[in-house]
């Protein structure tokens, strides 16, 4: 269901990951992101998949809205398990027709789909718990010091979070149409696969006439607020960094001792 897509979706709370400061936890993510491949034995897993679940509770999202943000990618992580079951030689546990399946395959392919459900889910925190504005402010700060060789950092920023923020509303639009068109008859789900994609036209022409009008009218809100780029404009939050962030990254550091801790035992 389009429903269950959840990118993009900012969940408000007083958690302390909501009250953390936005360039902090972008920050973070990245260097969590980095440990998911680099620390890649069991309890370097282990312990990752404990500290994401801790946070998950913490932020005082849903369960099950983290665990829809994973539903949509369920084909990918089903096709990258299967890839490396019957690729990766070892010892065979299973035969289909010429595929092999072998224990070293199923051990490297569950571990490789751990590795994605971690990094969706922690992204999907950062979502969660940031507001688009302080986002956007995030990642312009961010990029501020490339502005010194030409990067326009506050267009880039801009782009990028209006491009997060539409998507749930893309997604609803979507499932709106869909709705209405098989109000109408239009069966999207029999056929072959030339028939679905046809089936499709009614959903993309409305869907892509719906994105134009929606972009034309917030170019025209932006004007007439006379936004004309990032220079010279100031923040009505500013982006500060309290004892929260220093606990966060203070933690962070005992964090990645005992993965690293971990990697050298071999456990």
């Amino acid at each position: 269901m389009l429903t269950d897509i959840t990118i993009g979706q900012f969940f408000p709370g007083g958690s302390f990951l909501h009250r953390m400061d936005a360039r902090v936890k972008v920050i973070l993510l990245f260097l969590f992101i980095v440990a998911i491949f680099i620390f890649d034995t069991p309890g370097g897993y282990a312990a990752m998949c404990a500290m994401t679940l801790g946070l998950g509770i913490a932020s005082g999202v849903p369960l099950g809205m983290l665990a829809r943000s994973i539903k949509p990618l369920w084909w990918i992580l089903a096709f990258t398990f299967l890839i490396h079951l019957c690729s990766v030689p070892g010892e065979v546990i299973a035969r289909a027709w010429i595929f092999e399946m072998t224990r070293e395959g199923m051990v490297r392919g569950f571990f490789l789909c751990l590795r994605l459900v971690l990094l969706i889910l922690l992204s999907s925190l950062l979502t969660f718990t940031t507001s688009p504005l302080a986002l956007t402010d995030a990642i312009e700060a961010l990029l501020r010091p490339l502005r010194s060789v030409g990067v326009p950092a506050h267009e880039l920023a801009m782009m990028m979070t209006i491009a997060l923020r539409f998507v749930p509303t893309l997604i609803e639009e979507t499932d709106k149409i869909m709705k209405a068109q098989q109000s109408r008859g239009v069966d999207f789900e029999s056929g072959n696969f030339i028939k679905r994609v046809m089936g499709m036209v009614p959903i993309l022409v409305p869907l892509f006439i719906s994105a134009f009008r929606r972009a034309d009218e917030l170019a025209m809100a932006m004007e007439a607020r006379c936004y004309r780029g990032g220079e010279g404009r100031t923040q009505m939050k500013v982006l500060r960094v309290t004892h929260i962030d220093y606990t966060a990254i203070a933690a962070t550091v005992i964090f990645f001792v005992v993965l690293t801790v971990l990697k050298v035992m071999g456990i």
